[in-house]
C-alpha cells in the first residue's frame, strides 16, 4: 500500500511529468516554482518558447505556446482575421493575439475532482500545441512579412504537395 500511494503522490502536480518529458526529449527546462515550467522547443520554422502553468484553483495545467515573433501593428487586423480562420479549423486549444503582438497558442487540461493527468495526456497537449504552431506558421508569415491577406494565408499554407519534383 505504500508504494502505490508514493507513485500517487509523486505526480499530484502534472509539472513533474511535464519536467521529465521536456527532459527525456533533451528540451531546455526552467522550473521556477510548483506552478510554472517554461522550456524552448526548436520547430522546422521558428523557436518556440512553451510555458505550461499548473492552478489548483482551477485544477487545470495551461499549455502556452509562443512564436519568436511580434506582429507590427498594421498587420494586426489582418493577424487576427487569420487567426479566427485557424482557430476554426483547430479541435483543441487556440491561437490569441496578445497587445504586445505576440501570437500564442493556448490549451488546457481540466484535472478536476483529484484527477492525476498521466504522460500520454501531457505529451499529447504539448504534441498538439507544436503541431498547431508548425502547421500554421506559414500563413502568419504570409499575412505579417509578404502582406497577403487571411484567406491566402491559409490557401497558401495548407497547401499540400504530393510526389517529388
Amino acid at each position: 500500500m505504500g508504494a502505490a500511494l508514493a507513485q500517487t503522490t509523486d505526480f499530484v502536480n502534472p509539472l513533474d511529468r511535464v519536467e521529465r518529458l521536456a527532459e527525456r526529449r533533451d528540451w531546455p527546462v526552467d522550473r521556477t516554482n510548483d506552478h510554472e515550467v517554461n522550456m524552448r522547443v526548436a520547430s522546422a520554422w521558428n523557436d518556440l518558447s512553451l510555458s505550461l502553468n499548473w492552478h489548483d484553483d482551477l485544477e487545470a495545467l495551461h499549455l502556452a505556446c509562443a512564436y519568436d515573433i511580434k506582429v507590427p501593428d498594421k498587420h494586426r487586423p489582418e493577424v487576427i482575421r487569420l487567426l479566427a480562420l485557424i482557430n476554426a479549423r483547430l479541435y483543441a486549444g487556440h491561437f490569441d493575439l496578445w497587445n504586445d503582438g505576440s501570437v500564442i497558442y493556448r490549451h488546457s487540461l481540466t484535472l478536476a475532482g483529484g484527477a492525476v493527468a498521466n504522460d500520454a495526456q501531457c505529451e499529447a497537449m504539448i504534441r498538439q500545441g507544436l503541431a498547431a504552431c508548425e502547421v500554421y506558421f506559414p500563413a502568419l508569415q504570409f499575412v505579417v512579412w509578404a502582406g497577403r491577406n487571411a484567406e491566402d494565408a491559409m490557401a497558401g499554407a495548407l497547401f499540400e504537395t504530393m510526389g517529388e519534383a
